[in-house]
């Protein structure tokens, strides 16, 4: 079943210099590990095409049944360089919530 991230996440999103940070929670417990099978490095770095020139790193972190990307150079060298309007990645999460997934499970 196709469906937006939105529907089994939570998403927050920041800078670390020129690179946005994303974290991704799962709304259920159920579905963190669906978030961890099809929200992939390669997945991450597609939807961000344009915006995320650097490598997309990925971090799991089952406890709080989360997981966070560092998207490197995607901020246009920073907050007090970046001549972005969002040079510190806020909306960074809104555009990660709204990838589209072909979830098998959700059928």
């Amino acid at each position: 079943m196709k469906t937006q991230l939105y529907h089994i996440a939570h998403a927050r999103s920041g800078d670390k210099g020129d690179t946005g940070n994303v974290g991704v929670i799962a709304r259920k417990p159920e579905y963190y590990p669906l978030l961890v099978k099809y929200l992939t490095v390669e997945r991450v770095k597609q939807h961000f095409e344009g915006i995320c020139l650097g490598k997309v790193e990925r971090f799991e972190l089952p406890n709080i049944e989360a997981l966070n990307f560092l998207l490197h150079n995607s901020l246009g060298g920073g907050g007090t360089k970046s001549l972005k309007n969002d040079a510190q990645g806020k909306t960074l999460s809104s555009v990660m919530l709204r990838m589209e997934l072909d979830i098998k499970e959700l059928q």
